[in-house]
């Protein structure tokens, strides 16, 4: 048995308590809620002791939870701090540690990216002067972390103890590395207390001190109790930051056509960028998702935000040849007549693309099956990623079987069964084939990709992939877990300059409490397929881990949309402000006669006819047969002589109301609808009133919700980070809650700024130089027009640029020439953010050869057009 006398230097607050959660019984056994409570000391430090049963636990990894006066839990990072309790021959032992702050950019430089492949090389490693733990006489153990070490140099010790050298930098003493920390045994026994020191760089190939630490002396005070040894965890080392900052380019895999491929980017290419970024110094890849989106067979399945799967890879980026090899190349090698011509089309010809490979692909493995399924390789790929891979074919299979991807609507399995599904994957089932052929696409895909994986980090590049936020509403993980799922509402984004209607991704919303309730096991599963193939990933829409914005099925727009959760406007504000409530009056869309004349013109009066009711008297009202979105949209699809602009006006005039009601609530719970004040049904209300609905607006939005918003996110986010050590980047864009920054610093989460859309409301422009480090920096995104296409949008715009972010007198050029194009990107390049990332688009324009005529060709995506061709 051993006592373990912890001590936590931490300058806490009023109403803040700590625990320790570890891996032994005296530490809760993982169980935070078991966690071993310490006690506040002084200023400087909190106190607890835990007896640990030495033969039970031999090694004790544990971490500090704080929990605020709310209630609040927040466990520190990491889970490097251990303590090998088997090698300690005394039955006490004092532990000095500094609290891990989520938040510093040094944890960030301990993830996946850095450690594997941007900084291997780096802090080469020992000192070899002393053993690293422990040691005969030995009473102290220091252990400190730095990443961003160079080769030949390590940590060193210094300070006012004789063992130290008295501050005689000559006598400075080497660390050894082991693992994250730099270590090193000394025997203090015969100074006095308390010693100053501090940590500095050491030369090893010098055998010469560069430098110390910045910052105040550390203080180390003498034993509180008989133990023999005390061990330091001091954290980081105090140096700059000014080592590390990097450069990325961003594309969808499908732009990566070339000779080799067939009509469209795959895998293979990946390789041939990978050499470009490494002839021009960049550090980083960044693909749009890869899962795939086959629902329908046709075009709109190019949309990639639209997953079937969560898990697989979409055979549109497999290479048929490579599938092939030689053994079975000649049933490839009559495709390459056609390969050449849809090679050479301007834009990928999706739905040929597909149709070939598909049918190829089938061929591929009717002649490879035999010798593949035997594969040691395939069996092992199959077993590892058996718990999403099965039940992915069998969907597929029965997709194709029924001819439509609405699950609901088959006639069989309609509902998941595992049993069933089972059957259906079984060797013995007749359909066996045409599940497995599925086995095989993934399993070649996966190799291919994971090819150009490893690829790129023998170059010393880095993969980011890109979660998005939703999956589809018919797609597979729907069908296995529909109670992970709000199959009853669309999930989008609330209006902004980029779509003034909203936008409505269609896609369910996520069951939150359902998934809390296994530990988001979905999510980690889901965050480990990417760590196969990515080192860092941008999650998609990162608010909607705050809240998410949430559309009936009964609207087409996003713009009817709510966000969920949220804490409504009671019916009882609006009689505490002097409102008089009128329910239909603020819940239904407001027409009248000079509302409909505003909208439609001179089709006023056949609007009114075809759609309305109780046309003698103002306000009137939809009918019944239209008095959602979705019921307009049924019948327009049904006529072929109305212009389309009178279904948008009609969307438009469904959507002209001030609240909406909270479903099961009896007229007690309302929700603000977004842009209020722009609608005409607020215009028909008198001033007073207006003014008193603003101030409620103003509330709902932008006061009430923000601390319930913050806890939503912590009660997520941190738990979904600490299971993977991939380097997370947020999509913080949009309409953001002030909590979100916050809670992104804390959590060690890198921010995306982009010049145009300043965070900050009172600026028309962010300036890359004003980028914390912690951030990913980008003129433009896939969602937006390329830099060049955004200097045409607005004449003013881009004069006001050119002028006060360019630096450059009189008038700008109309079109964005090369140079313009250059000097954002240099802008971008000389940034303190960690990464600079640009579409390709972006880099290419700083030529005025290579870059394509008409800048709107170069486009990936238009949010604000739900059936863009990506």
């Amino acid at each position: 048995m051993i006592t373990i006398h912890f001590y936590l230097r931490f300058q806490s607050t009023v109403g803040q308590t700590f625990f320790i959660t570890g891996n032994a019984p005296g530490l809760g056994n993982g169980d935070t809620g078991k966690a071993l409570a310490i006690n506040y000391l002084n200023d400087e430090f909190w106190y607890g002791s835990a007896q640990i049963d030495k033969g039970i636990t031999s090694s004790i990894c544990y971490r500090y939870m704080l929990v605020a006066e709310d209630g609040l839990k927040t466990i520190e990072w990491g889970n490097d701090r251990i303590l090998n309790i088997s090698t300690i021959d005394s039955n006490e032992l004092q532990v000095i540690d500094a609290w891990n702050y989520a938040g510093e950019y040094q944890n960030a430089l301990y993830t996946q990216p850095f450690q594997q492949t941007l900084l291997k090389v780096q802090g080469s490693g020992s000192g070899g002067l002393r053993p690293a733990w422990g040691g005969e006489g030995n009473t102290h153990i220091f252990k400190v972390k730095h990443p961003l070490l160079s080769e030949n140099e390590t940590l060193c010790i210094s300070g006012s103890s004789t063992e130290m050298g008295n501050w005689d930098t000559l006598q400075a003493m080497p660390m050894t590395k082991e693992g994250n920390w730099y270590s090193i045994a000394l025997n203090l026994q015969e100074e006095k207390f308390p010693v100053a020191y501090k940590y500095g760089v050491w030369n090893l190939q010098a055998k010469s001190f560069l430098r110390f630490e910045d910052g105040d002396n550390r203080t180390l005070y003498g034993h509180d109790h008989n133990q023999q040894l005390t061990i330091l965890h001091d954290g980081f080392a105090n140096f700059p930051n000014n080592t590390f900052r990097g450069a990325g380019v961003a594309i969808p895999v499908f732009s990566l056509r070339s000779r080799n491929s067939f009509g469209t980017g795959e895998f293979t290419d990946i390789k041939l960028l990978i050499d470009w970024a490494k002839n021009v110094g960049l550090k980083l890849i960044q693909l749009l998702p890869l899962n795939d989106t086959t629902a329908t067979h046709t075009w709109v399945d190019s949309y990639p935000y639209a997953a079937i799967s969560a898990f697989a890879l979409h055979p549109l980026f497999i290479n048929l040849e490579e599938v092939a090899g030689t053994k079975h190349a000649s049933i490839v090698k009559p495709l390459s007549v056609l390969q050449a011509e849809l090679n050479s089309l301007p834009d990928i010809d999706y739905e040929q693309v597909m149709k070939v490979k598909n049918k190829t692909l089938k061929e591929l493995y009717a002649a490879m099956k035999e010798d593949w399924k035997t594969s040691e390789d395939y069996l092992s790929f199959y077993n590892q990623n058996r718990h999403w891979l099965l039940p992915y074919a069998v969907f597929c299979f029965l997709r194709d079987e029924n001819k439509t991807i609405e699950f609901s609507q088959w006639k069989k399995h309609a509902a998941f069964k595992s049993a069933e599904i089972e059957k259906l994957a079984s060797p013995e089932n007749k359909a066996y084939d045409k599940v497995a052929v599925y086995f095989f696409i993934q399993y070649h895909l996966h190799l291919q990709l994971a090819a150009a994986v490893d690829y790129a980090h023998e170059n010393g590049i880095v993969m980011k992939g890109d979660i998005p936020i939703g999956v589809y509403r018919n797609s597979c993980d729907a069908w296995v877990s529909p109670a992970l799922f709000n199959m009853d509402a669309q999930a989008g984004a609330p209006p902004d300059d980029f779509a003034i209607k909203g936008q409505n991704w269609g896609f369910p919303t996520y069951n939150w409490q359902r998934m809390q309730e296994d530990g988001f096991s979905w999510w980690k599963q889901r965050f480990e397929q990417m760590s196969h193939y990515f080192d860092a990933f941008r999650i998609d829409h990162i608010l909607g881990f705050f809240r998410i914005w949430s559309i009936p099925m009964e609207a087409v727009q996003g713009i009817l949309g709510r966000f969920v959760p949220a804490i409504p406007v009671y019916r009882s504000e609006f009689s505490e402000k002097g409102i008089w409530f009128d329910k239909d009056r603020y819940c239904k869309p407001f027409i009248n006669d000079v509302v409909l004349r505003e909208m439609f013109g001179i089709k006023a009066e056949w609007v009114k006819q075809t759609f309305a009711e109780n046309v003698n008297r103002e306000p009137y009202h939809l009918k019944e047969e239209f008095s959602t979105q979705r019921k307009m949209e049924s019948w327009f699809a049904s006529q072929t002589d109305v212009e389309e602009w009178i279904k948008e006006k009609l969307f438009d005039l469904a959507s002209n109301v001030i609240l909406i009601e909270e479903p099961g609530t009896d007229g007690k719970e309302f929700h603000f609808r977004i842009s209020m004040e722009k609608t005409s049904s607020f215009r028909y209300i008198d001033t007073n009133t207006q003014h008193q609905l603003k101030e409620l607006y103003l509330n709902y939005f932008f006061r009430r919700q923000d601390a319930f918003w913050k806890q939503q996110a912590l009660q997520k986010l941190p738990a979904l980070k600490a299971s993977t050590n991939m380097l997370i980047c947020g999509e913080d864009l949009g309409m953001v809650p002030e909590c979100v920054p916050g809670v992104m610093k804390d959590l060690g989460l890198l921010t995306l700024e982009i010049q145009r859309m300043p965070k900050d409301a009172t600026r028309k422009f962010f300036h890359p130089a004003d980028a914390p480090y912690m951030s990913v920096v980008t003129p433009s995104t896939h969602d937006m027009s390329t830099i060049r296409g955004w200097w045409e949008e607005s004449r003013a715009t881009s004069q006001e640029f050119y002028n006060s972010q360019l630096g450059h007198e009189g008038e700008a050029p109309y079109f964005c020439e090369p140079f313009i194009s250059k000097e954002i990107v240099v802008q971008h390049l000389y940034s303190p953010a960690m990464w600079s990332i640009f579409q390709l688009q972006d880099l290419m324009g700083i030529d005025g050869k290579i870059r394509r005529e008409n800048p709107n060709d170069e486009r990936i995506n238009i949010p604000s057009n739900p059936r863009h061709y990506w």
